[in-house]
């Protein structure tokens, strides 16, 4: 039995994650999109009758144009891969820009079944639909649901499995464009249509419909298809857009969004929508965005949600943060005991357990933060963030756009600056869009948190909540300040003009929540257990090899025998035979031999390649405060902020040999003569600020289309970490906060 390929697509905003997570639950996986960087996400589905389907959630898109990478992907994905089925996700309360949309889908012929979803919200505003008169009119099945609640959806896969039992041709709809322009198309479509042009993959007159809509993919397809043909037809294009102007004074684009809006128009006033009451009534999100957008109010209340976004946190993180620590102390023990000394024991210990837990230790805070931004994603509040904050990115060269790029990589909290890299090419300034590549990563991104949560935990527990707030506030003043120097210096240029909608207010649902924040846990935690676990085992050997020279090793064997020929007879027995408990002279052997072994320890840390490394760059790290063992942290920190963590963790425990020193990373630190608040705050401010991780610099560099950008990005971002820890440090020794 052949598996049915069923599309999801639909507007920005219309529900089609939501539906997409009802009807495939946990069996989803997330990819990209071969030769581009948009998420694909795909799950399974099967069907009361026994059939199965692949549901594929196409990105959410405004319509089939190829002004972004999404519309593009969105796009290809239709024509190339021809899914048997398109179910079309609409917004039952807004469906007039909704149907746009749907009336491209009819345009380029695809088997379609429009899901009207949140009729119940409609039904709230006081619109009534009629789904049975829309089907006819448009000749596609139209099912009425709920996605939140999965009401209706039953209905809509039986009508989705029947369309697709049918196996049609594509059969596109014919709008009529105006004499000008449907002169433009006959003439198009009957030249492509005899020359075969590139009609394997489209229809003719759709074709036509795109050169004249001044679709640059389709336009350049065409030119390397069939440069002839594609000359002939860019004439054609350029005499009614003569025409146009001098007649009309429009474009052929703006006529053809024109009727195609007449005909949603035409369609909908055939007693499809009544209105019980007054349209122009304030629905329910409109009242409540009067209090959450208000531009006083907003960004206070947006403050306070922000502030309860880390109590929440930090708050109900600690204890299962605690158990984790527990577990990997309670780990490493036991390992020390069973496997006997040499590298592998040191590998595993060191460069395993203790790297990775306190990468992994901090899974249960990363789960509590996922959780709760999921919570403002889902009921929609982040868009309103993104509408008031549009306000100040103006002052600052930005686009309102550039709002969610920031939030996706971590302006909120959590995320992660490749997909915030990602976003920003929905902008279509070039300029605005290279400044908001340059600084996404200055938001306090997924990978920095445990840093962060580490430090503030250590030196600014009583306050760690506010601080974590406060650094908040800082990576949006400093990535904005950025941006600005930017606009003013290599990127300058005006701001284009923001429109976005807002989605109305929904409860999220339960099961949406634990999906979204599964799965972005589960990325951190693929990544600890194969990019940090990776990092970790080689600064491992890094921080191991070459090992001290022979002479040095002597010496120390021989204060060790010194140590013990010196000790009276009985105490070195207690210490052999593992006495319990020790005699006072066995624990005083023991400290002499511990406190040996430690300095031999640390003098073979400090000989390794990565202690020569660290060593070598304190000869100017020593301005923000930064020791040899942070100068190795911050040079792994490049490939994934996490290992910071990792290589401490790491470091510290190479250079400690006391078995029964269990101890957490935390308050190894803490008692550390080295570390101090003020070396603390030098670091957090270092660490939110300095070069991009290395798949960002990558991700910058590909979606800026030159090397040059990624380079600029490790140079620009460093040097500015570095004077502003600097700065913190030296002005607050200056101050007296060293102590």
């Amino acid at each position: 039995m052949a598996t049915i390929s069923i599309a999801l697509a639909g507007n920005p905003n219309s529900g089609k994650t939501t539906l997409f997570n009802t009807l495939t639950g946990a069996r989803q996986h997330v990819g990209n999109y071969p030769g581009v960087t948009v998420e694909k996400k795909e799950g399974s589905y099967t069907f009361a009758t026994g059939e199965q389907a692949t549901i594929i959630d196409l990105p959410g898109t405004y319509s089939l144009s190829a002004y972004s990478m999404e519309e593009v992907v969105a796009r290809d994905y239709l024509v190339q891969e021809k899914p048997d089925v398109v179910i079309n996700i609409t917004d039952a309360s807004n469906l007039e820009r909704n149907l746009y949309l749907s009336t491209q889908f009819l345009e380029l012929g695809v088997p379609m079944v429009i899901a009207l979803n949140m009729v119940d919200v409609a039904q709230d505003r006081g619109i009534s639909l009629d789904a049975q008169k829309l089907a006819d009119l448009l000749k596609v099945p139209v099912i009425p649901i709920i996605a939140r609640s999965g009401k209706g959806t039953a209905e809509l896969m039986a009508a989705a499995l029947e369309l697709a039992k049918e196996n049609a041709a594509w059969n596109p709809l014919h709008i009529s464009y105006g004499e000008d322009v449907d002169l433009a198309l006959q003439t198009m479509t009957e030249r492509i249509t005899a020359a075969g042009f590139m009609t394997e993959n489209y229809a003719p007159r759709w074709l036509a419909l795109k050169y004249l809509e001044g679709d640059n993919q389709i336009r350049k397809k065409g030119r390397a298809y069939n440069p002839a043909l594609d000359a002939e037809l860019q004439e054609i294009v350029t005499t009614v857009s003569a025409h146009l102007d001098k007649t009309m004074e429009a474009h052929p684009e703006a006529i053809i969004a024109d009727h195609r809006y007449g005909y949603i128009k035409s369609v909908l006033r055939q007693e499809v929508i009544t209105h019980k009451f007054d349209v122009d009534r304030l629905h329910a999100s409109d009242r409540i965005d009067k209090i959450l957008t208000n531009r006083f109010a907003g960004p206070i209340i947006m403050l306070g949600v922000l502030m309860g976004l880390y109590k929440f946190t930090f708050t109900y993180s600690e204890l299962p943060v605690a158990w984790f620590e527990a577990f990997f102390g309670w780990l490493g023990t036991n390992v020390e005991t069973l496997l006997p000394d040499g590298h592998l024991k040191s590998m595993i210990i060191s460069g395993v357990i203790d790297g990775m837990g306190g990468v992994l230790g901090f899974v249960p805070m990363i789960m509590f933060m996922f959780f709760g931004i999921a919570i403002l994603e889902d009921s929609g509040y982040l868009a309103r963030v993104a509408f008031m904050m549009d306000r100040v990115f103006r002052i600052f060269g930005l686009h309102g756009s550039s709002v969610m790029p920031y939030i996706v990589s971590g302006g909120i909290a959590g995320g992660c600056a490749v997909p915030g890299v990602m976003a920003a090419r929905t902008l279509r300034s070039p300029r605005e869009r290279l400044a908001t590549l340059l600084t996404v990563s200055f938001m306090n991104c997924g990978a920095k948190l445990p840093v962060l949560a580490l430090l503030t935990a250590t030196f600014f527990a009583e306050n760690q909540a506010q601080l974590m707030f406060l650094l908040t506030l800082l990576a949006w003043v400093v990535a904005l300040l950025a941006a600005k120097f930017l606009r003013l210096t290599v990127l300058r240029g005006d701001s284009t003009p923001f429109l976005m909608e807002l989605p109305p207010y929904r409860f999220p649902t339960f099961r949406g929540l634990i999906i979204h924040t599964w799965e972005r846990t589960w990325q951190y935690i693929k990544k600890a257990g194969t990019i940090i676990l990776t990092i970790s085992i080689l600064i491992w050997a890094m921080m191991t090899f070459p090992g001290l020279p022979a002479s040095e090793e002597d010496n120390f064997t021989r204060q060790h025998q010194e140590i013990l020929t010196a000790s009276p007879g009985p105490a070195r027995e207690a210490l052999k035979n593992e006495a319990s408990p020790l005699p006072e002279e066995a624990l005083q052997l023991k400290k002499k031999l511990t406190a040996l072994d430690s300095e031999q320890a640390g003098r073979a840390l400090r000989h390794s390649l990565a202690g020569r490394i660290g060593t070598a760059m304190e000869t100017v790290s020593w301005l923000p405060g930064f020791d040899w063992r942070t100068n190795i942290a911050l040079v792994g920190g490049f490939a994934a902020k996490e290992v910071i963590i990792a290589t401490l963790g790491t470091a510290y425990s190479l250079g400690e040999t006391d078995p029964e020193d269990t101890a957490s990373l935390s308050e190894t630190l803490a008692r550390d003569p080295h570390w101090n608040p003020l070396v603390a705050m030098a670091l957090i401010v270092f660490v939110m600020f300095y070069a991009p991780c290395f798949v960002t610099v990558v991700c910058i560099s590909r979606e800026s289309g030159s090397w040059k950008w990624g380079l600029f990005a490790i140079c620009f971002n460093t040097a500015f970490a570095f004077s502003l820890a600097t700065l913190v440090y030296q002005g607050g020794k200056v101050l007296g906060l060293a102590g």
